[in-house]
């Protein structure tokens, strides 16, 4: 109840909340003692402050994905309008993420820009989503615990869940050396060039550092010796291409002082890992190779023999580079060369174990067919202007097929 008279009109009911009292209602009652003329009432007049009132506009804007894969990135972004005729000031917003473990993230967000009547404004955050593997929640919340005053709060706020899926399988390896996969215990150039490569499924985490390959060599004498990047011997190679996950490294390590005229015997151990910490295998790759400095090439073997449409060459080469100049002569009985078979027939050659991929066909120089019976063949190398030694190994008996360097094929139909 109040009292009002002519010289004091007008009444503030500010203290009276509004929250607690809706729907008020104004009565007043008028008397006069003195004259007998109460107050005739013109109008009322309620005077007040408005304050503004904004909501989430997922119909203006939205955009964030349900489910990712590991290591992609995420925008998350929702529109936020003033609905009012009242202008906000300068909005705080508060970000958190909830992990899979029920841990709250808090992302720190700046204040957005004072919003006018029907202004919108976007609130976008790009989410790195290794960071968050499993099942999350955003809670978004505009103008939290009414920062500034707002007719209601309801509508500033939302929960949305995204999953990102766990990388659980194992990256490939893939070790060469000069372009070959090798068999344990084989022999390899002095001066091999091996090159290791590491492939992932993984899209979006990339095997970019070298963290992801470890590179190790084995001596003869039982020590072990670490490799380290980014130099002559080794080079890394990042995987630049979500569409070719690949790393690789280059290895070219120098061989050299061979103790065992058999070989020296030295063991690569690779360890791979992609970005998830998945290994390559359950065990470390490791392979032993053997190395003769000495430049030979062993007894060079045709395959099958005796054969009917063709045949290929077998032959082991040592040392560190492939002879310059290889030729295969074939000849008759009588010593006549029917067909000479050139380097760059034979195909790609490396130190160590070699199949041809070039196959003699039984046909002469001129493409002719050659009858069947028994022909001779005989190489000559050449490197740096002088042919190799021949190379024997310890279970090497085949000097019992050659006679003074010719060997013996068998063409029949």
């Amino acid at each position: 109840l109040y009292s009002l008279n002519q010289n004091s009109q007008d009444f503030d009911i500010s203290a009276v909340s509004a929250t607690q009292y809706p729907y008020i209602q104004l009565k007043l009652s008028a008397q006069d003692t003195v004259h007998a003329t109460p107050y005739q009432l013109k109008y009322w007049r309620l005077n007040y402050l408005p304050v503004p009132e904004g909501a989430l506009a997922p119909n203006i804007f939205l955009s964030g994905k349900d489910s990712v894969e590991l290591g992609e990135q995420i925008q998350f972004g929702i529109a936020f309008k003033n609905i009012s005729l009242t202008s906000f000031d300068s909005l705080k917003i508060s970000l958190k993420i909830v992990d899979k473990n029920n841990v709250t993230h808090i992302i720190p967000y700046p204040k957005a820009k004072p919003l006018i009547s029907g202004d919108t404004i976007k609130i976008v955050y790009n989410i790195d989503s290794k960071d968050y593997p499993g099942l999350n929640t955003i809670n978004l919340d505009v103008n939290p615990l009414n920062d500034q005053p707002e007719q209601y709060h309801f509508n500033n706020f939302l929960f949305k869940t995204f999953y990102v899926k766990v990388d659980q399988t194992n990256p490939l390896l893939d070790v060469t050396f000069d372009n070959v996969h090798i068999l344990n215990e084989d022999i390899v150039s002095a001066k091999p060039h091996i090159l290791i490569k590491l492939k992932d499924e993984a899209k979006f985490l990339l095997l970019n550092d070298t963290s992801v390959l470890k590179v190790q060599l084995r001596y003869p004498d039982g020590s072990l010796h670490p490799y380290y990047f980014n130099n002559d011997t080794l080079r890394f190679t990042p995987a630049t291409s979500s569409a070719d996950n690949t790393a690789s490294v280059e290895f070219n390590p120098v061989f050299a002082n061979q103790i065992n005229p058999q070989g020296d015997e030295y063991t690569l151990i690779v360890t791979g890992s992609d970005k998830s910490g998945n290994a390559s295998g359950t065990i470390q790759y490791q392979v032993t190779f053997k190395i003769i400095t000495k430049a030979m090439i062993s007894n060079m073997l045709n395959y099958p023999n005796p054969f009917t449409t063709s045949t290929a060459f077998v032959f082991t080469i040592t040392g560190s580079d492939v002879p310059q100049n290889i030729k295969i002569q074939i000849l008759t009985i009588t010593g006549k060369v029917v067909r000479e078979i050139t380097k760059d027939e034979l195909g790609p050659l490396h130190v160590g174990r070699n199949i041809t991929e070039f196959k003699w066909d039984g046909t002469d120089m001129y493409n002719q067919r050659l009858a069947n019976g028994v022909y001779l063949y005989h190489v000559v190398t050449n490197l740096n202007g002088k042919s190799l030694d021949k190379y024997h190994s310890q279970s090497d008996n085949t000097d019992q097929y050659f006679n003074k360097g010719y060997g013996k094929m068998f063409l029949m139909k």
